[in-house]
């Protein structure tokens, strides 16, 4: 086995294998320069992948995104746009809780006359879901026309 960097690599060997027992997403930024470390060192991959406790694709991915951008950290903040600003969703919440009997496709068309912007029948329940709106005892937000009832008690 090959020894890299520090003496103690056994210890960092069996705290990566502790932390790869629970399921992770991405690799934290200190394993992934070690990794990168390793393999400028002249490590082949598989052999970097086996001392992390990683599968060989991560290693790989790693190795390519270094390649190509110089850099082995995640972007923050690379999630999907919200389709609704705030002041839309403020908008949402206010005209469902003055009117207690709007469908959600109502406020939907409600928004895209205020506010020119289209938003989907979901979304506006995701939005009020969000706030709990759809799940309050004290208000009650129709999903479908044919039930128009008030607040429940």
């Amino acid at each position: 086995m090959l020894q890299f960097a520090s003496s103690d690599s056994s210890t960092e060997s069996e705290i990566a294998k502790v932390e790869s027992t629970s399921r992770r997403n991405h690799l934290k930024d200190e394993i992934s320069w070690r990794a990168l470390d390793m393999l400028q060192a002249g490590a082949r991959q598989f052999i970097v992948a086996r001392e992390l406790s990683v599968h060989r694709s991560v290693i790989h991915r790693l190795w390519n995104h270094y390649q190509r951008n110089q850099n082995a950290s995640r972007r923050r903040g690379s999630r999907r746009r919200r389709i609704t600003t705030t002041a839309d969703d403020r908008y949402l919440l206010q005209c469902a809780r003055r009117r207690r009997t709007l469908t959600a496709r109502q406020l939907a068309s409600q928004l895209s006359a205020a506010a020119e912007s289209s938003i989907s029948r979901q979304t506006v329940l995701r939005r009020l879901h969000e706030r709990g709106l759809l799940h309050d005892d004290l208000l009650f937000v129709c999903l479908c026309p044919e039930v128009a009832l008030g607040p429940l008690t």
